[in-house]
C-alpha cells in the first residue's frame, strides 16, 4: 500500500530525513517512535504529500506523489487518508456530528447514518449536538478519531495523539485507534516519543538523526 524510497528532507543545512525507507501493506499499524524535534511530524506530513522531499519517491497504491500537483494530491488526501493530531483541531463553531461529518460532506457524500454510526463507535451516542467547549480532552480526541475513519480511508496518520491527555484518558483512547482501525482494516502509522504507546502496534521504527530502524 505504502512505499518509501531512500527519502531524503532537508530544511536549509539541517537533514531531518536521512534516506528513509518503509514498506506497509493493508491493514497494518506501525509505530515512529523519535525524541521530540527529530522529524516525527515532517516524515508524516511528507507521506501525505504535504511536505516536498528533496530525494527518493513515496509511493502509495501505485502513485508516486513526489511530483504530483497540488489538486491531484488535495483529492487523494481527501479521498483516501485520515488524520489524528496532538491538537485535536476539532472545529469550535461546528457541534460534533458537524466535525465528524466534515470529511465526506467535502467529498459531496450522504453522511448522516455512518455519522452516527462513527460516533457511536467512539462512545459518544447522544453527544451529537454537542459543542466542543463541553467535551473533554478525551473526548475531543474521540471526535477526531471519528471524524479520521468516517470516510473509510486507506491510510490513517496519527501525530502524537495522545500527547495533550492523561494517562488513563491515554490508554483509553490508544486502545480505541487500535480497535478501530483493524476493524476498518486501514492502515495505520502512529508517530509518537512513546514506547508505552507503540506497544499496542504490529511494527515499530525508531526514528533518529541517521535513518529509521526497526525495534
Amino acid at each position: 500500500m505504502l512505499r518509501l524510497e531512500g527519502v531524503t528532507k532537508r530544511f536549509g543545512d539541517r537533514v531531518v530525513l536521512n534516506r528513509v525507507s518503509l514498506e506497509i501493506g493493508a491493514g497494518e499499524y506501525v509505530a515512529i517512535i523519535g525524541d521530540s524535534g527529530i522529524g516525527k511530524s515532517t516524515l508524516l506530513n511528507v507521506i501525505a504529500g504535504l511536505e516536498p522531499v528533496d530525494s527518493g519517491a513515496v509511493v502509495f497504491e501505485g502513485k508516486n506523489l513526489v511530483g504530483m500537483d497540488d489538486d491531484a494530491l488535495t483529492l487523494l488526501r481527501r479521498d483516501h487518508f485520515g488524520f489524528v493530531f496532538q491538537a485535536f483541531h476539532v472545529l469550535p463553531q461546528l457541534n460534533v456530528e458537524q466535525n465528524v461529518g466534515l470529511p465526506l460532506l467535502l467529498r459531496k457524500l450522504d453522511s448522516s447514518a455512518k455519522v452516527k454510526a462513527a460516533i457511536a463507535a467512539v462512545g459518544l451516542a447522544g453527544r451529537e449536538q454537542s459543542p466542543p467547549r463541553e467535551l473533554s480532552g478525551g473526548e475531543l480526541q474521540r471526535v477526531a478519531i471519528a471524524r479520521a475513519l468516517v470516510g473509510e480511508p486507506s491510510l490513517v496518520l496519527a501525530d502524537e495523539p495522545t500527547g495533550n491527555l492523561d494517562p488513563e484518558n491515554a490508554r483509553q483512547v490508544l486502545g480505541l485507534f487500535r480497535t478501530l482501525v483493524k476493524t476498518k482494516g486501514a492502515a495505520a502509522i502512529l508517530a509518537t516519543h512513546s514506547e508505552h504507546a507503540a506497544a499496542g502496534c504490529d511494527r515499530r521504527y525508531r526514528l533518529t538523526a541517521s535513518g529509521l530502524t526497526p525495534t
